[in-house]
Parts: structure tokens; sequence; C-alpha cells
């Protein structure tokens, strides 16, 4: 706390507190009797003329009851066998300054009525009494607080602040600011909780709080504010520190570990500026802290500001939230998309060749499709597509072109012929008239009279033909189809020995991250599928276990589709 400081103390009263000596208290009695004296005086002036209107007299007759409770405990506390036997400090200093709060608030209610005619005549009286009690609150402050923090820190005889000084380190002013309407400052309405146990100082702050706008709750303890909040939702909890039973520290304790009260922000309030008190709430998860009395202003402000924050976070849990339910959302369509693809896929065959498969959709549904049919009773086609990128639009692709293959529709192509089919659907599927989609595709036409395989690719990984003397793979390169209109084709043919299997696969086949971060090739393929197979086991399934093990926990990153034909 910074010092105003002067050479020569003009008060011998002050000098001798602030030097550890023993005050002369009927000097102390009168100097802290004056501005009550003061107080007294403009209300009962007041109370006589009659200038305060009906509705706000109460609020004048609770000004004049705060001025009699500071005259009894002035009597009461600073007298020569009391005044030496004090022990605790802070709670002489809180039980005084309790008075003087109500005196200061309840004249700002009655100064913020400046919009009320009736009320014009009376405003700098009430402000003189607001004054007073701002005068009498340095004072205290200089014969309660300011001796014993000054001596803590060693301070120089000579160095005694004047209670102006000290009215202005608290925050207080001894110009009142001119009146003006209350709910003009927010712009938004909200739910308050008020705890305080003095009735007063509960009644005063929930009245000022609804002329703002809003909607206010009041009770006089921890345990009713803890069943409160957790029947209706409140905004924001104005909590004092100082309460019988449950104080206010084990109230926000009781705030921040209950799962449905912890978000709920909490501002402390307290007649005693202890900076360990403010430091201990705010790590406890307080937003913020008040002293008693109120300065309207700060008081808007903090609450406005805290209300502001929660609105953010509410918005931000709210958009959150959506994203979540969108994202459920999504996936569940997704979901829906890959199951529509998978029953799009062709049953195994048995004979005159077997042929089988697996399919395994990652979590972004991509672009992977294949089938096969028969041309006629001696040609079997075989094709397998993967679409650019992820999502529904790859998968609605790669069912139209899956359709087109089916169906045998594209005008003028003999689909016996790998090369024209894809130069036919390479002009049909362009990628500026497919919102710029492409795809790779391996096709292949099964001759079992000649026991022959004629294909075509088209930026496809190659087919593996898994011989007794080893693996070829097959491919004729070829663009990617949709993304050059000229692009030509070619085939290329092999004759297939009776027990050789035929594998046409995509790249998400191989194309798989390892836990360590390193990515299987085509040759990691290549020598699996290479390998002999367990006997009375599938080889696609011990491909499957195969690339699960290789990524380990890792979702897919792309569809993984495979086929095998046995010669």
């Amino acid at each position: 706390m910074s010092h105003s400081k002067r050479s020569q103390p003009t008060d011998p009263t002050l000098k001798q507190a602030a030097n550890g000596e023993r005050p002369d208290l009927s000097r102390m009695r009168h100097e802290l009797r004056t501005p009550i004296n003061h107080i007294l005086g403009y209300c009962e002036m007041l109370m006589e003329e009659g200038q305060i209107p009906a509705a706000h007299a109460e609020d004048l007759r609770r000004i004049h009851a705060g001025g009699r409770e500071l005259q009894v405990l002035i009597g009461r506390y600073f007298d020569e066998e009391q005044f030496f036997q004090q022990r605790d400090l802070h709670q002489l200093y809180h039980e005084l300054r309790t008075p003087v709060n109500h005196i200061i608030g309840y004249s700002d209610l009655l100064i913020e009525h400046a919009d009320d005619p009736a009320m014009q005549g009376v405003i700098p009286d009430l402000k003189k009494i607001r004054e007073a009690a701002v005068n009498w609150l340095a004072l205290m402050e200089a014969y309660l607080i300011e001796p014993v923090l000054s001596s803590a820190a060693g301070t120089a005889e000579g160095s005694v602040p004047t209670p102006q000084a000290i009215a202005l380190n608290l925050g207080f002013t001894f110009k009142v600011p001119e009146p003006k309407s209350a709910r003009s400052a927010f712009h938004d309405e909200g739910a308050i909780l008020v705890v305080d146990d003095d009735e007063s100082s509960r009644e005063m702050l929930a009245r000022r709080l609804r002329r703002c706008g809003y909607t206010v709750s009041a009770v006089p303890g921890g345990l009713q504010a803890l069943a409160l909040a957790r029947s209706q939702e409140f905004d924001l909890v104005l909590l004092d520190m100082i309460m019988p039973g449950l104080d206010g520290f084990q109230v926000l304790a009781k705030f921040k570990a209950d799962p449905e009260l912890h978000e709920t922000p909490v501002i402390m309030l307290s007649a005693l500026d202890e900076e360990n008190g403010i430091a201990r709430c705010i790590e406890m998860g307080a937003e913020d802290y008040l002293a008693k009395p109120f300065n309207s202003v700060f008081l808007r402000a903090r609450i406005g500001a805290c209300l502001e924050k929660k609105r953010l976070r509410d918005r931000e849990r709210q958009t959150y939230e959506a994203l979540l339910q969108s994202q459920k959302h999504l996936a569940g369509e997704l979901a829906e998309a890959a199951g529509y693809v998978s029953s799009l896929l062709p049953p195994p065959l048995e004979e005159p060749v077997k042929l089988q498969w697996r399919f395994q959709p990652s979590a972004e549904l991509g672009g992977d499709i294949f089938g096969y049919h028969w041309i006629n009773p001696e040609q079997l086609a075989v094709y397998l597509l993967d679409v650019s990128g992820h999502g529904v639009g790859a998968a609605l692709l790669s069912v139209s072109v899956l359709n087109v293959l089916r169906a045998q529709s594209l005008p003028g192509t003999d689909f016996g012929d790998p090369a024209a089919v894809l130069k036919q659907l390479n002009h049909t599927f362009r990628m500026e008239q497919q919102h710029n989609l492409l795809f790779t595709i391996w096709y292949g036409v099964f001759d079992r009279r000649k026991r022959e395989v004629r294909f075509a690719s088209g930026g496809h990984p190659p087919a593996l033909l898994v011989e007794s003397t080893g693996a070829r793979q097959l491919s004729t390169g070829g663009r990617l189809i949709g993304c050059d209109p000229e692009a030509e084709f070619r085939s290329a043919s092999c004759v297939v020995a009776p027990g050789s299997r035929l594998y046409v696969f995509s790249d998400g086949a191989y194309e798989i991250s390892r836990p360590d971060g390193s990515t299987l090739q085509l040759t990691d393929l290549v020598a699996e599928l290479n390998r002999p197979r367990t006997a009375g086991r599938s080889k696609l399934d011990e491909f499957v276990a195969w690339a699960e093990q290789s990524r380990g926990e890792r979702p897919l990153e792309d569809d993984l589709s495979i086929l095998e034909i046995e010669f």
C-alpha cells in the first residue's frame, strides 16, 4: 500500500497511533464522532423537511440507524478499559465498518434516483452524508489499520498517511460522481445469487442489482446458497467471505467441488482488505473480489465483465456441443454411406474360378469400390477403382462408375477390351464435370477358355499375379481417369497357370502408417502376398491380420480393398 507523506503530522493522535504509542482516546472519539454528527444532522434535517418521497423514506431511516449504531460502537470500543484489551483488530474493524457500508450503500441508492424529479432537491445533502461516511471510514483506517501496517513495514517516524490518502488507496473518493441511471450500464440481464449473513447488506445489494435489470435471489448462509444453486441455474454468485456456520471459503470450495456447480462464476465480497484472503479465493477458483462498501462503478463494471466472460464460455460450450452433434451426425451419415457402398459389393464366386475379397472402409469414407461380372460365358471382367479424396462426394462418384461398368452402359465400348473401357471412362467422367474429382482404376478380363488375363490401368497400383515361380506385377501405367481428355490407354495380357492367384487392390492396402511414424510400401505388400499361406487359413485373412498388426491402434486413413482370384 502506498502512503502519502507529510513532514510534520498535524494530528497528534494519528502520530501516536502510527508510532505505537497509547493514543489519546478522547481525541480519537471526538474525531470519529464528528462525521457521524454530520450524517445524523443531515438525515434528521431531511426527515423533518419531508423532502424524501415516501417510496424512499425507509432508505433514509436506514442511513440514520447506521449512524446511531456507529455512535454506540464508538462508545463501547473506544473507552479506556475496552480499547487496549482488543485482541482481534480485524474483527473490530469488520464490526465497525459494517454500518458505514450501509450508510454509503443506501446513500448511493438514493443518489441514483436522480432521474426522479422529487429527488432533485435532496441530492446535495445526500452527497454530504456519503462524503461524511467516507471521511469516517478513512479516519478509522488511520486509527486501527495503518499503525499495524506501518509498524510491520518499519515505517519511519513522521511517515503518517492522511485520511484522504488512505481513502484513495482503498478505492474511495470524496467526490461523488454525477448520478446516472444504473440500468444504462448493462446490456444483458442475468440471474444472480447474493449470499450474505447481514440482512441490510443483502437487501441493499439485491435491490441495487434488481434496479440494474438482473433477476436476484438472496440467502443468508452457505447451506441455503448451495441448496438453491442446485435447484435453479444462476449466472453469477456474490458470496460474502465472513459468515457464521459455513464461511465464504468453505462455500466456495463446495461450489468448485460440485460437478453441477463448479462452472458457476463466483465473486467474493468482504469488508476486510486481506490480500492473503483475496489470493486464496482466486486460487480456489473465484472469478473476482469486491471490497465493501461497494463503489457503484466498480460493482457494475466487475459484474458486467464477469457475466460477459460467462456468456463467452457458454457460447464456446454451445459451439463445442453443436460441433460434437454435427460430428456425430456426420459420422452416422458416413457410416450409412459406407454400409450402402458395402451392400453394392458382389458376393464371392466359387466356380469356375474362386473369387473373394476384403473391404474395410476408413473412418472418413474413401472412394474405393470394386466389382466383377461375366461379360459373356467365357469372359469375366474384374475391376477396382479409387476416387481421390474422402467423404460422400468420393463415394457417390465411385458408385456412379460402378453402375456404369455393371450395366455396361458406355456407348460403343467393347467391355472385353480394357484399354477401350478406360478411354471411354476418361471421356465420360471428366474432372471438371465431377467437382474436380479424379479416380484410378485397374480393369482386367479373364478369358477362361484361353486362360488369359487382359488388363489395363489408369494411375492405379499394379495387380499382383502370384505363381509357383514367384510374383509378377501387372500394370500398363496410364493417366488418372478424368484429368486429360486426350489421354491414351493400352492393354496388356498374360497367361495364368492353374493354381496361381491374382490380387487386385487399392493403395490403402499398403500405404499404412505404423506406430513409429513410418509407412508401409508396395514392396512390403508384395512380400506379404508372396509368402506361402498357413495351411487351413485364408490368405486374405492373413493379410488383414498383417495390416492390423502393422498399424497398431491407429484408425484406417484410407479404404482398404483387396480381391483374390484363384485360378
